[in-house]
């Protein structure tokens, strides 16, 4: 299962992308959100990645942040919304909104995205609020501890990112730590694996 992908942009659209990592083009689907956020074409960019396998199709479904992804994996876990669906709300209001809204039980607001009727939108309150509410009382957490738990997941990601190109766990997870310690200061996750691949190539 694929959970980022790392690559140059090769075409950018507003319902998806085509990611080239190393020769090979994944078509991602995201919503406007991401697609708000991307570079230009031709330009470096890292996908959290879904992947939705049927019999007939594997799909993948991309998000510039980790907090939009899981959204979308607690929205297909309701009945009757899919993934198309998932992205059509995620393309209509913002994460933080979204998980305002939820919690507080608004209709009103979840009604007022483009497609969601009163009964989609009382399913996600009722299937999701409390979900919701653990998320948010989990990520409300002290300062000091949520910047170590996002430099962890920052390295975890990039881990997957590098070995999603080829690499071996242990020589990518090496690369890393020297990474971070020749740049010192906490690095964004593009100078992270930049430096990394650097190393490796070295």
């Amino acid at each position: 299962m694929i959970a980022m992908l790392s690559g140059k942009i090769a075409y950018k659209g507003i319902s998806h992308v085509v990611v080239d990592a190393q020769g090979v083009g994944y078509r991602v689907f995201i919503p406007l959100t991401t697609f708000y956020a991307l570079p230009e074409a031709d330009q470096a960019i890292t996908l959290h990645i879904h992947t939705s396998v049927k019999e007939d199709a594997i799909h993948l479904f991309g998000f510039y942040t980790r907090e939009e992804r899981e959204l979308f994996q607690l929205m297909i876990s309701v009945s009757g919304i899919g993934p198309k669906v998932a992205l059509n709300i995620l393309s209509g209001i913002s994460s933080a909104e979204l998980l305002e809204a939820i919690s507080a039980g608004n209709l009103t607001r979840l009604m007022a995205i483009p497609g969601i009727g009163r009964k989609m939108a009382e399913r996600l309150i009722l299937e999701l609020k409390e979900k919701v509410m653990k998320k948010m009382a989990a990520d409300a957490i002290p300062a000091a501890d949520a910047k170590q738990k996002q430099a962890e997941m920052m390295r975890e990601d990039a881990l997957s990112a590098l070995m999603n190109l080829g690499y071996k766990a242990g020589a990518a997870r090496d690369a890393l730590e020297k990474a971070a310690r020749d740049l010192k200061e906490e690095p964004a996750m593009d100078q992270l694996l930049k430096k990394a691949l650097k190393i490796l190539a070295g």
